[in-house]
């Protein structure tokens, strides 16, 4: 048997936003409908997976595929900023 390599994990950290409630309730379906083999889904994995999938579609779209650029402060909560 093959000795398993070691995969570092990216660092997680918690995030608190507002989605919608319907929006939620199907990843909540999802997550429990796939939480067995072999994809093990986890409302976690479901969001991280959909964040990374929408910010590279933005990228290629808004900012010729590159990374968007380090912010230089947190966001701030509250209303959007008019543009």
């Amino acid at each position: 048997m093959p000795a398993k390599l070691y995969r570092p994990q990216p660092s997680r950290v918690r995030a608190t936003l507002y989605i919608s409630a319907d929006v939620l309730d199907e990843a909540r379906n999802a997550a429990v409908h796939l939480a067995g083999n072999p994809l093990r889904m986890t409302l976690a994995k479901l969001a991280d997976a959909a964040l990374r999938a929408e910010l590279e579609r933005l990228k290629r779209e808004f900012n010729d595929g590159k990374d968007f650029p380090q912010r230089a402060d947190d966001l701030r909560g509250g209303r959007p900023i008019a543009a």
